[in-house]
């Protein structure tokens, strides 16, 4: 394995929220209005210090959609994912652009986005995308 080269970020960021590595500044952000499984999740234009997983297809929302998941470069947590394609022409807007799971990354000034729990809730088989 080589030596890894971080960007680095200065300003108001969002980070990894196990190993603080810079992901993406706040003013970059295009949407706060997009959904995860584990709660919020902002579109982003740009990201850096990711990696990318296989494309697949997804059907989501909005439709069916091609994407990559994408990877914390230093610790390889999941992160969120980025759009490769859209099907449909009104949501090809997303294509090259970046989602971030709130849940899974530090915010500007350091918090930690929490979803609720659901009531009664005591664990989760979900897998965790």
């Amino acid at each position: 394995m080589g030596r890894l080269f971080l960007v680095s970020l200065e300003g108001n960021f969002y980070s990894c929220k196990h190993c603080q590595t810079h992901f993406a500044l706040a003013h970059d952000i295009i949407s706060k209005s997009f959904q995860s499984r584990h709660g919020k999740a902002y579109l982003f234009d740009k990201v850096v210090n990711v990696t990318v997983g296989e494309k697949e297809e997804r059907n989501l929302i909005t439709g069916v959609h091609t994407v990559v998941d994408i990877f914390c470069v230093a610790c390889g947590s999941i992160v969120g994912w980025k759009y490769e394609s859209a099907c449909e022409k009104s949501q090809q807007y997303k294509e090259g652009k970046f989602i971030l799971e709130r849940f899974k990354v530090l915010g500007p000034d350091g918090s930690l986005y929490m979803e609720a729990p659901e009531p009664n809730a005591v664990g989760s088989d979900v897998d965790d995308v």
